[in-house]
């Protein structure tokens, strides 16, 4: 089954750890991304840039509009993701749980399981 496990960063939580805090938060990452490839578990992952670089699209009467940065004004924005193919939701739970920034508060991880892929609906 596969699963996102989306990373919600708030910029004034990061903003307020110690540059040892933020570093331990990075070799955390790296030790989750080398677990998860030894298991074979992960798909991919990927970090995000911030929001204020974004761009939205919209298609009126056929034209697209873009505007820049975010959609929704709000303190959190989606800073990356895990994409992971684990046996079940309790597996994926508890992959989630060892991500460095589930232990701080004000950081949110977000499990969610895959409905479809290439077209083949799953869920």
């Amino acid at each position: 089954m596969k699963f996102l496990i989306s990373l919600h960063i708030n910029p004034a939580v990061l903003d307020a750890l110690t540059d040892e805090e933020k570093a331990a938060i990075g070799a955390g990452h790296g030790r989750f991304i080398e677990e998860l490839k030894s298991s074979g578990e992960l798909i991919v992952t990927q970090a995000l840039v911030d929001p204020s670089q974004a761009a939205v699209v919209r298609v009126r009467d056929g034209q697209p509009a873009v505007t820049d940065g975010p959609f929704l004004e709000a303190k959190e924005f989606l800073g990356g993701f895990y994409l992971v193919d684990v046996e079940d939701k309790e597996r994926a739970i508890e992959l989630a749980a060892r991500i460095p920034d589930a232990a701080i508060d004000g950081l949110g991880v977000e499990v969610r399981q895959v409905m479809f892929s290439d077209g083949h609906l799953e869920a």
